[in-house]
């Protein structure tokens, strides 16, 4: 008996990552070769496999001074926890640079992205903007961002965040990258901006979506992909994303997650939180989040817990739920190079 999955016949695609395949043929080895017997001492090894599950960070500040010195088990960690890839974003030029330069410590483990938040957007210099660019153009960085619009701070003027913001877009129409997009309270300013380069656009990712299921379906309806966070824990409206999933407003083949560490702390143990979703947390993701994060400083290795929330409020499996959105993350960002 062979496990029936919804990706199987992308298998071929060249940019889906080996471990994918070695976990599925671990499955179905499995599958074929343990008795019914649940008595059995062996029947146990199923489980065992889908312990760990194959997951991608999209999204995590790992520059921030907080990793300064513990990197390295930071990043074991999360291996550990089932993290195979984690994006480090950038958020200045500053910034960017430093996340480039740890993809090339951690190879083939940590990916790069370059941009300006829209909340230093005041900061940009037509100088650095070349520095930006070159670094944009290495390999080991795969999208554009984190960029795009901010009016709930306003820490940079409205005007400014949308002039920086278009050169983003510009510059990742250029590079053939996705454009990895921050957006609050800003959303009709963003669609207008985005709508001037129809037809021209990139993959474009909603970082950390936070909005409403009405804002976030106009997103999807226009192909883009929604990156969710522990925010889950956080969300109280009768509109926002808890509804959204609870509704099958967000179809797997544009789902991300994403840690946003060292913010965006899931706290399983918020009120608020439905008896479902808490009951649907294993053990083990508990443990990682429990023994390792913290609402000062969140972890990669919380990310096995922001799925099997996602998957409770879907009603679908934890195993559905990463293995589709790594899936997701290994074809739109490349990460198999």
């Amino acid at each position: 008996m062979l496990i029936n999955h919804p990706i199987h016949y992308l298998f071929s695609h060249q940019s889906i990552s080996v471990y994918v395949y070695i976990y599925i043929d671990s499955v179905n080895y499995i599958m074929e070769n343990t008795t019914r017997d649940e008595n059995s001492n062996t029947c146990n090894d199923m489980e065992k496999c889908y312990e760990n599950y194959i997951l991608v960070d999209i999204g995590a500040n790992l520059t921030n001074k907080k990793y300064s010195r513990d990197l390295d088990a930071v990043i074991q960690r999360a291996k550990d926890s089932g993290v195979q890839k984690i994006m480090v974003t950038g958020t200045s030029v500053k910034c960017s640079k430093e996340a480039l330069r740890l993809t090339r410590i951690y190879p083939e483990t940590l990916y790069s992205t370059a941009g300006i938040h829209p909340h230093d957007a005041k900061s940009y210099e037509d100088d650095e903007w070349e520095d930006l660019k070159q670094m944009a153009s290495s390999a080991e960085c795969v999208a554009i961002g984190e960029c795009g619009l901010d009016y709930n701070r306003n820490f940079s003027e409205p005007e400014i965040q949308r002039d920086v913001f278009r050169k983003h877009v510009e510059l990742a129409i250029e590079m053939n990258k996705p454009l990895f997009i921050h957006e609050r309270d800003a959303y009709d300013d963003l669609l207008k901006i985005l709508d001037e380069f129809s037809g021209k656009l990139p993959p474009v990712v909603i970082h950390c979506f936070t909005g409403t299921e009405e804002q976030a379906l106009g997103y999807i309806g226009r192909g883009f992909y929604i990156g969710l966070t522990g925010y889950l824990c956080k969300d109280k409206s009768d509109t926002g994303v808890r509804k959204l999933l609870s509704e099958g407003g967000i179809p797997l083949d544009r789902l991300l997650v994403e840690t946003d560490a060292p913010f965006m702390y899931p706290n399983i143990r918020a009120s608020k939180l439905p008896a479902h979703v808490k009951d649907n947390l294993t053990e083990r993701s508990s443990t990682f989040l429990n023994r390792y994060c913290t609402f000062q400083r969140n972890e990669p290795c919380s990310l096995p817990v922001i799925v099997e929330m996602i998957a409770a409020f879907m009603k679908k499996r934890p195993e559905d739920v990463a293995l589709s959105t790594s899936f997701n993350a290994l074809k739109l960002f490349g990460l198999s190079q």
